[in-house]
């Protein structure tokens, strides 16, 4: 079975509030159906390679169709266009919470019997739950068969697209749903927990013991185990968090905070980094610090299950939305430290010349690529310590418009 890779899984799940797409979505040319229908024929035979029956693939591309709104989708993506506390706005507002308390409530035996099975916490698998499909409530409406096709002719990522969708015609052939009942996000997610079909393949369980793994169903039960599953087979602690609010002290060494720096718990603790709360960290195994905006913006100690929801969804917005909201559902309360709201990421091109400056101003960036990597953020530090500012690191519009 194919796994789904940490990269891709960026791009694939149902996102807590889709893009609002304008009303003129560009209709299908007869130029493009035709080429449309030319790639199908074309993809027929290598669907059949691929062990999909006749049969199969023509039931499930009957009505099938170009669909321009899964473009037009597929050019937005809010966890990675929208500064983090918008998302956090919306992926952890208060409705959310509530519904999430609700819901934990209301189906507290099944998760925590899930929760004993897998090891994930209930408030977790209820938080993925919440941000993936509004507990249930926006498990996607488009055809998976059409989207996945639509991909693979005419996206971005054809090849994502076609390895998609010769997994969902075998999930099809396999007999767990119909093509008819087979909806979804415009990428290809689906169920209650928005699996695309490769994920589906490795992970997906049958919790009600029906013979199949029904994650389409109104009972969420297949799909809240199968949530569970993934993350317990990409390495979930039992019982850890994910992470925790923390404030640095005074005169803190920005160069310092970075993902991939994972230290000791009490290594922080000596340099005098403490929670939000004002305690010493708790030790959950090794941390790294997350700075995910500016320096007077929340930062955050991250530990190992941070990483293992990262597996589910690559982007760092996503993951601080799991962990938040889980937190909220058990009781837990708002980041101490308000979002500043004030200095915004760099787009790529921003970032170019973001690293023009800093070198035309003695700062070496090692290159313009576009990328705000490790020689980039030591540039910026340097620069900052140079002009009194606050060394973060952090790659602003507030920071190129000092440099211009």
């Amino acid at each position: 079975m194919k796994i789904i890779t940490a990269v891709l899984a960026a791009f694939i799940l149902l996102l807590p509030a889709l893009p609002t797409i304008a009303q003129d979505t560009p209709q299908v040319t007869a130029v493009q159906t035709r080429a449309f229908d030319v790639w199908v024929a074309a993809f027929r035979p290598r669907a059949l390679s691929a062990g999909i029956s006749a049969n199969t693939f023509d039931r499930a591309f009957r009505g099938v169709a170009l669909n321009p709104r899964v473009i037009q989708h597929d050019q937005y993506q809010p966890e990675f266009n929208k500064p983090i506390w918008e998302y956090l706005d919306t992926s952890v507002a208060d409705s959310r919470v509530t519904n999430g308390r609700q819901n934990l409530r209301a189906k507290r035996n099944l998760l925590r019997r899930i929760e004993r099975q897998y090891g994930v916490q209930a408030e977790v698998l209820t938080a993925i739950w919440g941000i993936e499909s509004n507990y249930g409530q926006n498990r996607g409406s488009f055809s998976v068969i059409e989207a996945l096709a639509t991909l693979a002719f005419d996206g971005r990522r054809r090849r994502y697209g076609e390895g998609q969708l010769i997994a969902a015609l075998h999930v099809l052939q396999n007999g767990d749903t119909t093509a008819a009942r087979m909806m979804g996000s415009w990428a290809g997610a689906m169920g209650h927990t928005q699996f695309i079909p490769t994920s589906y393949q490795a992970y997906a369980v049958d919790w009600t013991g029906n013979g199949r793994r029904d994650i389409w169903a109104e009972n969420p039960a297949d799909a809240l185990a199968s949530a569970a599953n993934y993350l317990n087979e990409h390495g979930w602690h039992s019982g850890d968090p994910w992470g925790v609010e923390i404030v640095l002290p005074d005169g803190f060494d920005y160069a310092l905070v970075d993902v991939k720096n994972k230290q000791p718990v009490s290594y922080w603790n000596r340099l005098g980094v403490r929670t939000a709360q004002g305690g010493r960290l708790p030790n959950h195994g090794a941390a790294a610090l997350l700075l995910p905006a500016g320096g007077d913006d929340p930062v955050f100690a991250i530990y190992h299950n941070f990483n293992v929801i990262l597996r589910y969804n690559n982007a760092v917005s996503y993951a601080l939305s799991i962990g938040h909201l889980s937190d909220r559902i058990a009781g837990g309360t708002p980041f101490v430290t308000p979002w500043s709201r004030n200095s915004f990421s760099l787009t790529q091109t921003q970032i170019a010349e973001l690293q023009t400056l800093l070198t035309s101003k003695g700062f070496s960036t090692n290159g313009v690529d576009g990328v705000a990597g490790a020689n980039t953020r030591s540039a910026i530090i340097a620069y900052q310590r140079s002009a009194g500012l606050t060394a973060d690191g952090f790659a602003s519009t507030a920071l190129l418009e000092a440099l211009r």
